[in-house]
Order: C-alpha cells, then sequence, then structure tokens
C-alpha cells in the first residue's frame, strides 16, 4: 500500500471518532471508560501502522479492536464503570419542556439500555444506533445472522418492556 492509501485510511480512522466513542460508551456505560477505550484503540493503531495496510473497512475494524480491548479489560477487572452517562448530553435542546422530557427520556433509555445483557446491547447498537446491515453487524460480532436477529429481536423486545414498565 503507497503511503497516500495508508495515510487515506488514517484520516478515515480519525473521522470515525464519534461513531467510535459511541460504541465504546455502549459497552462501558461510562464517558470516561469510553474515551480512555477509544483513545486506547486509536493507540494500537498508531503503534501498529503496518496492519493499516490490509484495512478494507475501517469502521469494522476499529469497533473490533474496541471490544476485543473492552473485553480484556472486564477480564482483568483492571478497568471499573468510572461515571454513569451523562443525562442528555447529546440532545441539543433549550430548557423548554420539551427539551427537558427528551433528556428524561433519553436518561432513561440509557438506563435501561445499560440493564440489557451485553449480546442484545451490542447489537441494538450496531444495527439500530450505527446503522449496519444485519451482515454487517452479524461479521462484526463473529456469530450467525440468524442470532444477531434473535438478539436483536429479544433486546427490542426487553427495551420496550423495561421502557413501558418505567413510564
Amino acid at each position: 500500500m503507497t503511503s497516500l492509501a495508508s495515510q487515506d485510511v488514517q484520516h478515515a480512522i480519525i473521522a470515525l471518532g464519534p461513531d467510535l466513542r459511541r460504541f465504546a460508551r455502549s459497552l462501558t456505560q461510562s464517558a470516561d471508560a469510553a474515551d480512555d477505550l477509544v483513545q486506547a484503540a486509536y493507540e494500537r493503531v498508531l503503534t501498529r501502522q503496518e496492519s493499516l495496510e490490509a484495512i478494507e473497512q475501517p469502521g469494522s475494524w476499529m469497533r473490533c479492536i474496541i471490544r476485543n480491548l473492552w473485553i480484556d479489560q472486564k477480564r482483568s477487572a483492571r478497568e471499573r464503570l468510572s461515571a454513569p452517562l451523562e443525562d442528555g448530553e447529546h440532545v441539543a435542546t433549550g430548557d423548554t419542556e420539551r427539551g427537558l422530557i427528551a433528556r428524561s427520556t433519553l436518561a432513561r433509555v440509557r438506563q435501561v439500555m445499560a440493564a440489557l445483557p451485553e449480546e442484545q446491547r451490542s447489537a441494538i447498537m450496531l444495527v439500530c444506533v450505527n446503522g449496519l446491515s444485519y451482515q454487517e453487524a452479524a461479521a462484526e460480532l463473529d456469530i450467525p445472522v440468524g442470532t444477531l436477529m434473535s438478539r436483536l429481536c429479544r433486546g427490542r423486545l426487553e427495551l420496550a418492556r423495561r421502557m413501558s414498565a418505567s413510564s
């Protein structure tokens, strides 16, 4: 791969920052831990420049690195959840009643999502939030498409059930 193509992959990976942070937050349930996870993934990429040559889908590759780092951290128990998700951090509304309702709903959704099993949470995040197709999400999670669809269905139903119960 030419150095120009390698730079293109680097720029593509850097542009993925907000999506990667959102994905990491879905795993860790903590803004601070998510930032640390994304930073560790970028660090891993920068220290292994030779691996950039084989990258065809930077987003999928970076999410895989983030997921693997998170699993490693979880297994070794070095990192614990540091802070809850901020209420309404990304809701761009004023102090109107509508804005307060939106922030409250977002906080409830985050709380319910955090309580879902990791398999369901990952499926929902990849398909519903990141917009991956079922095939792409299944490939990223290294599971059959039917398994992904099952986890997604159970996760959506449980999310709806818990949201209805908390209203």
